[in-house]
């Protein structure tokens, strides 16, 4: 049952958290009300006045919630672009499919098998189409890319894998500039992190870096997890876009007085409509689900298909890009990203980050933990954007938009720890069996998918098999 701003407020205070909201000043229309009861103030945050368990409960509300126009969806002077950006007032529909606002809330979209999950193919959305000022109202690969819904759950394991491969990058970026200065001559450095490898750069004695040799990542080195082409750094950017693109809902940190010069960025009559703190809870609730798991079968004959396929998948190669697993040396997530631009909150913004250990936070499934305190995450992903397509098989090649400065053939290695229950399967969601999407693959996976090929029925079916068991489970 939908959750009323009456509901919430009911639940607000029998949590004790009345106190800690921010009224809402939204004049109220004739028989209705908002949805929103309030703001979380991020100072409060900060003084420790949430738990982990307020902040979730109240980021669920906010990802679940179907927002209305007086909690401030639709934008009616702005476009969905992340960057603002202004349009004629209401010189675009309050809502359409391809630009949006298209969705009442973000569990519209994520939403399978629970709130923050996958979405099907009619949830697909039309990247970059939310930029175009007038809008478009065609689907066609000429003017957006489709892509599909994917699942948050394990996010937070990702961005902070993200954040240590771009930590020692950029320290092995450091010690090269070092190098060169030191010697006046120009030094070479591979770029490995996690046994991952992003090619290589060479500093020179005056400072600067070539980076034409890196592969797979941005020339800052900065490993950017969301979005299927790896240009998102952090669950909280991913988050901002999301709200503006999809709700015009505007997030005061980016849209807000101190970098727009209003309060009112897209002049639909609502100010300030989301504050830094109900960003902070939508951030936690997304990093605070469930880790996927590998769901075994019961009967014996269907475990010893499982265990062959999971052979079968390194032994062919799909291991090479999609890592079984990569270990984490701090598993403790803290917010905010180190790595976030502008516009977006950053640890100079705040007294105290707020933190949780993934391997002992959360809900459902955690981090398996090792000695020591480091943690491993079975993700099958290297973080690293490959070409997948080829002239042979140009399937996955559909996008005519280059996002973000990524190569159109170049996708970020898909996580496959919730690949058994998040289908439909591959970035535009068309296709509707695993065994569909491997035979799909080409450029530098081709030699894993003749190998594929190669095998009998029955291996190929072990292998899906395996695939299968990787799942995102919901806590009971």
């Amino acid at each position: 049952m939908q959750l009323g701003s009456r509901g919430l407020v009911a639940a607000i205070a029998t949590l004790g958290l009345a106190g800690l909201f921010v009224s809402s000043t939204v004049s109220q229309a004739p028989g209705d009300t908002p949805v929103l009861p309030g703001h979380i103030d991020q100072s409060q945050i900060e003084n420790n006045r949430y738990s982990l368990a307020d902040l979730v409960n109240f980021g669920r509300f906010l990802f679940t919630a179907k927002f209305n126009k007086l909690d401030g969806f639709g934008r009616p002077a702005a476009t969905g672009d992340g960057n603002p950006t202004k349009r004629i007032p209401d010189s675009a529909p309050f809502m359409i499919r391809t630009s949006g606002p298209d969705a009442g809330s973000c569990a519209s979209c994520h939403n399978d098998p629970e709130a923050g999950g996958s979405g099907d193919f009619v949830a697909n959305v039309f990247v970059l189409a939310q930029v175009r000022d007038p809008v478009v109202e065609s689907i066609s690969s000429e003017f957006s890319n489709e892509r599909n819904t994917l699942g948050m759950h394990g996010s937070g394991a990702i961005e902070m894998l993200a954040r240590e491969m771009t930590a020692d990058m950029h320290a092995i970026r450091a010690d090269a500039i070092a190098a060169a200065k030191r010697t006046g001559q120009p030094v070479t450095r591979e770029l490995r992190t996690k046994d991952v490898y992003f090619g290589k750069i060479t500093a020179k004695p005056d400072g600067s870096v070539d980076t034409s040799q890196v592969e797979g990542v941005d020339p800052d080195l900065i490993i950017k997890p969301f979005h299927q082409k790896g240009v998102v750094n952090s669950v909280r950017v991913f988050t901002v876009n999301a709200f503006n693109h999809h709700h015009g809902m505007q997030a005061v940190e980016r849209f807000g007085m101190q970098r727009t010069g209003e309060a009112d960025f897209d002049e639909d009559g609502v100010t300030d409509e989301l504050s830094v703190g109900d960003i902070t809870a939508a951030t936690i609730f997304q990093v605070a689900l469930a880790i996927p798991q590998q769901v075994m079968p019961k009967k014996g004959s269907e475990i010893a298909s499982v265990v062959r396929g999971q052979n079968l998948f390194e032994q062919i190669g799909c291991a090479d890009c999609h890592r079984p697993a990569l270990i984490l040396n701090n598993p403790v997530y803290s917010e905010p990203n180190p790595y976030n631009p502008p516009g977006n909150l950053r640890p100079q913004d705040v007294r105290r980050s707020f933190q949780l250990d993934l391997t002992k936070q959360g809900l459902g499934n955690r981090l398996e933990r090792l000695p020591g305190g480091k943690a491993i995450v079975r993700a099958y992903t290297d973080l690293k954007r490959h070409v997948i397509c080829d002239e042979q098989d140009p399937f996955f090649a559909n996008e005519r938009l280059v996002q973000g400065g990524v190569p159109l053939d170049q996708f970020i290695t898909r996580k496959l720890w919730d690949v058994g229950n998040s289908g439909p399967w591959g970035h535009r969601g068309d296709c509707m069996s695993i065994g569909e999407a491997i035979v799909h693959h080409a450029g530098e996976a081709r030699p894993s998918r003749e190998k594929y090929l190669a095998l009998t029925e029955q291996q190929r079916r072990d292998i899906v098999n395996f695939l299968k068991t990787l799942q995102v489970v919901p806590p009971r």
